[in-house]
């Protein structure tokens, strides 16, 4: 089944009347965490000043990728209110595990979820509230300030963390407490006014967990923020060979082996893969590519060089745990299309990123890893007139589907319609 994504024309504003349009925005990862979930919220709470609302969050201290502290704020105390723009952000100092297994992620998000309820009553008012999962704990504060305020609440469902969690083996283990947790988030998802989702496939499955009023709201690109007309080379990327880059974060959804395998079987007389990017699992990354000669490692870089980096590229790499479906929709796939350059991703063969790759014509994708895979890359590799138009028709995909301003613009209005019937 071919997928369509369908935004059409942001309706015509509401009129908010005398409203004093506060919002409550509730989610772990905010500014200045620039990647994944940390970069959507603050660009989404960014909007939403921008067009006049009065935005309070409440939030985690940033950690992520690194899964430490960031050093600037490290010696802020346990509870920390700040300002960026007009916007109020109450944090609170969670508990953050050096090595995120799984029980100590599970303190992570207790300790984050106990803590935050305090911060709650920082909040004098508010008009709707905005939930922003993970963690599921976030409806839970969400709808405390529902009660507190009556007024609506709207879950945005970034990762279904506990269907991840299945889908990794977990509930072999544990099978009473997975089938409570997901009693439970579905009694949470409930209690919404409104629920909205990244993906179509994720958003069949959060209809199938709540009969709350649910819509297509997808992460974004900007196109002038990855812009190949612009870019210059990054230093990370210089070598004459061709260059094979991954970048994003370094965890537990991604199938390392396959990527290791796929690493030793390259020419290194010919290629270069570079990694960029931090997580849980990077220090056993670092040792594993000690033993191959053509991968280099290196830190996230600043979102100002961003753009360079990607466009610096030949071939973009993804390689996906091909038993995880359709619990996460990654956001990095939206630039590494907008670069301008092909991608090689391996995934779940019924995957809505297969999709995406065989409606844009913007890469190669595989359900598995084998030597045809290879095979592949290197016939591409040859032919800079296959890269070129692949890399392009991606581009043109990325951009006329997930538009930033259209996107943002939806969702501002979709506010303020919550708005005007509060």
């Amino acid at each position: 089944m071919a997928i369509k994504y369908t935004l059409g024309h942001p309706p015509k504003a509401a009129k908010t009347g005398g409203l004093s349009k506060k919002i409550t925005f509730i989610g772990l990862n905010f500014y200045p965490e620039d990647t994944a979930i940390g970069l959507y919220s603050s660009q989404w709470v960014q909007h939403l000043e921008d067009h006049d609302f009065d935005v309070s969050v409440i939030t985690a201290f940033p950690y992520y990728p690194q899964w430490e502290i960031r050093e600037a704020y490290k010696n802020k105390p346990r509870f920390f209110k700040e300002e960026k723009g007009k916007t109020k952000i109450f944090r609170y100092k969670q508990y953050v595990p050096k090595k995120p297994t799984f029980f100590r992620r599970v303190l992570h998000i207790i300790d984050f979820t106990i803590g935050t309820f305090f911060n709650l009553y920082k909040i004098k008012k508010s008009d709707l509230i905005i939930a922003v999962v993970p963690f599921t704990s976030a409806v839970f504060l969400g709808y405390i300030q529902k009660k507190r305020f009556k007024a609506p609440l709207w879950i945005h469902v970034q990762d279904f963390e506990f269907d991840a969690a299945l889908q990794s083996g977990f509930s072999n283990k544990l099978n009473g407490v997975f089938s409570m947790l997901l009693k439970l988030e579905k009694w949470l998802f409930s209690k919404a006014d409104i629920a909205s989702t990244i993906s179509l496939n994720m958003l069949s499955k959060l209809e199938a967990k709540t009969k709350t009023q649910t819509f297509f709201l997808p992460n974004w690109i900007d196109g002038e923020s990855i812009n190949p007309d612009k870019a210059t080379q990054h230093k990370y990327v210089s070598s004459k060979k061709k260059k094979l880059l991954y970048s994003g974060s370094i965890g537990d959804k991604q199938d390392w082996q396959a990527f290791l395998q796929f690493c030793a079987d390259l020419n290194e007389k010919k290629y270069e893969v570079i990694v960029v990017g931090d997580g849980s699992k990077r220090a056993w990354l670092e040792k594993q590519i000690n033993k191959i000669n053509l991968v280099s490692l290196y830190p996230p870089v600043k979102s100002d060089e961003l753009s360079d980096l990607l466009c610096s590229a030949d071939l973009h790499l993804l390689f996906q745990k091909t038993d995880i479906l359709d619990t996460v929709m990654p956001s990095k796939i939206l630039g590494m299309m907008a670069s301008g350059k092909p991608s090689l991703v391996i995934g779940n063969k019924d995957s809505e990123v297969k999709q995406i790759f065989e409606i844009s014509s913007g890469g190669l994708f595989f359900s598995n890893y084998s030597n045809a895979l290879v095979n592949a890359v290197e016939k591409l590799m040859e032919c800079s007139s296959s890269c070129e138009k692949m890399g392009k028709a991606a581009r043109a995909y990325v951009l006329s589907n997930f538009s930033k301003a259209e996107i943002l613009n939806k969702m501002t209005e979709k506010a303020k319609t919550l708005l005007q019937h509060n």
